[in-house]
């Protein structure tokens, strides 16, 4: 799965140009951008993420306990707000985020083209599977959340594909994310959109598909017995699940989406030696750790199992449709066209 214009070649920085010949299980880069410390990390550092808050409260322990000298603070909203609070403070000239840690790709391969990313390659980052990392060294993903498909047992069959649920079978029982307000509902319509073209909206819109908002609208509409299927979270699915839900997850015969949460380094940062062990603490064997079990999301690191039983990252990219250069362009260039598109489709 090539993680977006990961892929690139040009500007490898030599450590991760191993990365091209084999998965490095531990290894400690000794040159390269992965600066020299100087000195115990401490101050402050202002982290902009979309993780949820009880993931954070878990990893607030951590951080303390391994870096007593750096207060932390937490700007955490949908990646959609804290783009758009991003977007308003690099326009005044005034970033306070030292580092960001949203679920939105595209955001962060136009953030790193446009400059704002330091190059940095946390040793830990070496265990990661080279799909997940920018071989520029820009950002590199800490999580991974999952588009699937959800179905509430006792009612019709299971739709097996995304496509499916767009050919009527499911007439008016199907819930969906609006791609206009969900950043991730927005990254699912671009891979569908990519693979079954425009019709793909209409025939969602003709076929009654309601479009519920955002992932925790489709699970209570799904829940609730409004619809009987939808697309939704893993994560989402996996913790309605543990308490008792009458839902299961359905791995699409055409590939789940996978949608890293990759984290970057502000090249504006007043103290990048904290951030940077910020950033190594969240790709640690714990920090990944507290990311699958509190967060119910995959961890990128391949030693770990995934959420709830699921088997581990290499599985899950398995299960998943491959991000391409030419998607991430599609993303990133046309994903105004592609909100039209589904605009115009459920307007009819």
């Amino acid at each position: 799965m090539p993680f977006p214009a990961l892929v690139r070649s040009a500007g490898l920085v030599a450590v991760l140009a191993l990365l091209a010949a084999c998965r490095i299980e531990s290894a400690a880069p000794a040159s390269g951008p992965v600066a020299a410390r100087e000195g115990a990390p401490s101050g402050d550092v202002w982290v902009y993420t979309s993780m949820y808050r009880h993931v954070l409260d878990a990893l607030d322990p951590l951080l303390k306990e391994k870096l007593p000298g750096v207060q932390v603070h937490w700007y955490q909203a949908g990646s959609e707000k804290v783009a758009s609070r991003l977007e308003a403070e690099r326009a005044a000239g005034a970033v306070r985020a030292d580092l960001l840690a949203t679920s939105d790709p595209f955001l962060y391969e136009r953030l790193a083209r446009e400059g704002a990313f330091a190059r940095y390659a946390s040793p830990n980052v070496l265990r990661v599977p080279r799909s997940l990392v920018d071989l520029d060294a820009r950002y590199a993903a800490v999580r991974l959340s999952t588009m699937v498909l959800v179905h509430r047992q006792g009612t019709t069959p299971a739709p097996s594909s995304f496509e499916e649920l767009a050919n009527g079978r499911w007439k008016g029982r199907v819930a969906i994310g609006d791609p206009l307000t969900s950043g991730t509902a927005f990254t699912w319509a671009v891979f569908c959109q990519a693979r079954y073209g425009d019709a793909f909206f209409t025939g969602l819109r003709e076929h009654g598909a309601i479009v519920a908002g955002g992932n925790a609208a489709v699970l209570q509409k799904v829940e609730s017995g409004e619809a009987d299927a939808g697309v939704l979270l893993l994560e989402n699915v996996l913790a309605a699940k543990a308490r008792g839900s009458p839902i299961q997850v359905v791995w699409p015969t055409d590939g789940a989406v996978v949608i890293p949460g990759p984290v970057g380094l502000f090249s504006t940062t007043p103290n990048p030696v904290a951030a940077k062990a910020v950033l190594d603490v969240l790709l640690s064997p714990e920090g990944q750790r507290l990311i699958v079990e509190k967060g119910d999301m995959h961890a990128v690191d391949p030693r770990l199992g995934g959420p709830r039983g699921e088997p581990g990252v290499d599985a899950l990219l398995e299960r998943a449709q491959p991000w391409t250069p030419a998607l991430v362009e599609q993303g990133l260039t046309r994903g105004g066209d592609i909100k039209e598109s589904f605009t115009r489709a459920f307007s009819r």
